[in-house]
């Protein structure tokens, strides 16, 4: 049986971890390395670190927290925000990235994944996805530039685009579940990991551990936690308790 991961999103602006729903109305939760210390503690399998700011200073500042951050911790950590060329994820990576996260980049030159898959390979390549069901598509549509401007790309056929691009994991967030806490979106999760092979992860409405087992028992390869994790809710170690009760491998 496939180990499955628990991974942990700190959207980062300005130097703050901070949390929203549906992408706004964001709120400080605290410090990135204080924060990403301690849910490797807890036994978080991995750490991403999205910059949300939107700009050249704003990722500038997440690359300084990266540097900090790295020092301190031993499991796999991802940057996601502002990347735009293979030499921006050059910059992440000796930051000490382990992968890095393309989002609108992607959308607007889908060579920049294969440029940064031929120079550092498919594994330190993530294609981050924000999707949002559109009832007049009956699919899911595609957004960039944090959640705000819609495209005309269906998020399952976009997926396999990534990764025939050269991307080795796709991160699959939901829009209409973001901050919600009513569970993934496990239609969608479902849909994207059935069409294409490498490994999917969930973002976008865990409100507990039973809804990340849900959703790994559904395609998704990993899980991504952030609010309930940020206001205490529960616990990593407490989510990999349900998750083995529920009979999923995971990582001690």
């Amino acid at each position: 049986m496939l180990t499955r991961r628990v991974v942990v999103c700190l959207d980062v602006s300005e130097g703050r971890v901070v949390k929203g729903t549906q992408f706004v109305e964001l709120r400080d939760v605290g410090d990135p390395v204080e924060l990403a210390t301690r849910y490797e503690r807890e036994g978080a399998d991995e750490i991403v670190f999205l910059d949300i700011s939107a700009s050249a200073e704003g990722r500038a500042t997440l690359l300084d927290v990266a540097r900090r951050t790295a020092e301190e911790l031993f499991i796999p950590l991802t940057i996601g925000g502002g990347i735009r060329s293979a030499n921006d994820m050059g910059h992440a990576l000796r930051a000490g990235a382990d992968k890095v996260s393309i989002n609108s980049a992607a959308v607007a030159r889908p060579a920049v994944l294969s440029e940064s898959a031929d120079r550092f390979g498919s594994q330190c390549v993530v294609a981050s996805i924000d999707a949002k069901w559109d009832a007049g598509w009956s699919a899911w549509r595609v957004y960039i530039k944090g959640g705000r401007e819609p495209t005309s790309l269906d998020a399952v056929q976009w997926a396999q685009a990534c990764v025939g691009h050269g991307a080795g994991e796709i991160l699959l967030t939901s829009i209409d579940r973001d901050g919600a806490r009513t569970g993934y979106d496990v239609e969608l999760t479902e849909a994207v990991s059935a069409a294409v092979n490498v490994p999917v992860v969930a973002s976008g409405g865990a409100g507990s551990a039973e809804h990340v087992c849900d959703v790994l028992q559904h395609g998704a390869d990993a899980a991504l936690l952030a609010g309930i994790l940020h206001d205490r809710e529960t616990t990593v170690a407490d989510v990999k308790r349900v998750m083995r009760a529920a009979g999923l491998e995971v990582r001690s």
